[in-house]
């Protein structure tokens, strides 16, 4: 099927797959919890959209700059641990302005913010643009035309599978904080959080080898 081999063993491993936990999986749940359904659902389209890229990446031989470069990759990882950190830290910044000043809720993030806050953190981790770069491989077929369908065909149906999980994920956790943040100091405590998880989150990225 498009130059692919054992498909059926790929959809299942990629299920497998998005249904442990990781950095992608922690953030949006964070974000859903925090902020909400909508939040959840940008940051899902965002995560969504840095897959397609690591895609194309990965089928048109980007990604192996990063696989032979520990430069690009160290600088990569950095910029996104950076960016995580930001993230944190402009949560944890924005609960003390509010408990400060006169809003005691902080207003909502816009949905573009939302969307391209999941975007960079996905793109920005080296690590998904190396999976993607030995994983795919694995199920084209020695025999296809070319690489590059096979790629593509691969991703989508792995980008597809994972975004119907992480809708799954938003409901779900959106559900069980909108009692929290009904009130003033439950969305406090879920920004604190957030902030926190963003932070360790960056830490452990800039830390992993």
């Amino acid at each position: 099927m498009f130059g692919t081999q054992h498909f059926w063993l790929f959809v299942v491993s990629g299920l497998l797959l998005n249904l442990t936990p990781g950095q992608d999986t922690l953030y949006i749940v964070t974000r859903s919890v925090a902020q909400g359904r909508a939040a959840g659902l940008w940051s899902v389209l965002g995560i969504s959209s840095g897959s397609i890229v690591h895609t194309l990446a990965a089928a048109f031989g980007l990604s192996a700059i990063l696989a032979t470069s520990a430069r690009a990759f160290v600088a990569v990882k950095l910029a996104g641990a950076a960016y995580l950190v930001y993230l944190g830290m402009r949560m944890l910044f924005e609960r003390r302005h509010a408990e400060n000043g006169p809003a005691a809720v902080p207003p909502a993030e816009r949905a573009w913010d939302v969307y391209r806050a999941g975007l960079l953190t996905n793109l920005l981790n080296p690590k998904v643009a190396l999976f993607f770069l030995a994983f795919l491989p694995q199920f084209v077929a020695p025999d296809a035309a070319g690489r590059v369908a096979p790629f593509l065909f691969l991703g989508a149906v792995f980008v597809v599978n994972g975004t119907l999980w992480c809708l799954v994920l938003v409901l779900c956790a959106s559900a069980l904080s909108a009692r929290l943040r009904g009130n003033a100091a439950g969305t406090r405590r879920l920004r604190r959080a957030t902030g926190a998880i963003f932070v360790g989150l960056g830490a452990r990225l800039a830390l992993s080898k």
